[in-house]
């Protein structure tokens, strides 16, 4: 039987090969993001190639009847929801005296608070059906704060902490709760641009973390990883 995946906060990098991989791996997915247009575009590509069924579905990642609304179609139209990858993010990249109050309050709201009601629709239809995968996506400042991106690096530390607290609670009832650091930057051409990286520069693969994300899918209850993190070759990534 066909299981049913949720990638929320999908754009063109790890959201992307996520919502590949699943695809590949017979996953119906559904796909969240603010904005259809890209949505339906990956859908009819993704579709094509792998003969999944795809769901672009447009919501507010901070909108409680967005969410809700967003899963009910879900349920409606690929069933049950088995799979969940929180990946919605905001970042504003300053420190504490040029960050607004906005700026800050959306970081969370964003990475936190969605993740929050996100999980909250998901692990009824899990715990209804024996179990399911709960996956946040972190960030090396989720573990150790960065200057100059305070609310990146708090709310990733949010993140973390309630992939913790939810591991604790959902694990002994069949719900593999798992948070991954990302530790680099993700190869895209944006990040190149973005970030200035030379094209030997290492980064990391978007379809290789994204193979990371299904390895802990698929891991034995008797063996679950809570925290992995993954990393490009090269030695600056260890200082």
């Amino acid at each position: 039987m066909a299981r049913t995946a949720v990638v929320s906060g999908v754009g063109p990098g790890l959201g992307a090969a996520l919502v590949r991989k699943f695809a590949v791996e017979g996953c119906g997915v559904a796909m969240f993001a603010r904005s259809l247009d890209y949505l339906q575009e990956l859908a009819a590509e993704v579709g094509e190639e792998t003969g999944s069924r795809l769901l672009p579905v447009a919501v507010d990642i901070t909108r409680p009847e967005d969410i809700a609304a967003g899963f009910q179609q879900v349920r409606d139209e690929l069933g049950a929801v088995d799979i969940l990858v929180n990946h919605a993010s905001n970042a504003s990249w300053k420190g504490l005296l040029d960050l607004t109050p906005e700026e800050f309050d959306l970081a969370w709201r964003v990475s936190v608070f969605g993740a929050f009601l996100c999980s909250r629709q998901s692990v009824p239809d899990m715990l209804g059906q024996g179990g399911g995968a709960i996956i946040f996506t972190g960030a090396t400042s989720g573990v150790r704060g960065r200057a100059g991106a305070l609310a990146f690096s708090s709310a990733k530390f949010g993140v973390r902490g309630l992939a913790d607290s939810m591991a604790r609670e959902f694990w002994p009832q069949g719900i593999h709760v798992a948070h991954v650091v990302i530790d680099g930057l993700i190869d895209t051409p944006r990040v190149r641009a973005d970030f200035g990286l030379a094209d030997q520069e290492p980064a990391l693969a978007p379809g290789a973390i994204a193979e990371s994300y299904w390895n802990l899918i698929q891991q034995d209850p008797s063996s679950w990883s809570f925290e992995i993190d993954v990393r490009p070759a090269g030695e600056a990534f260890f200082d």
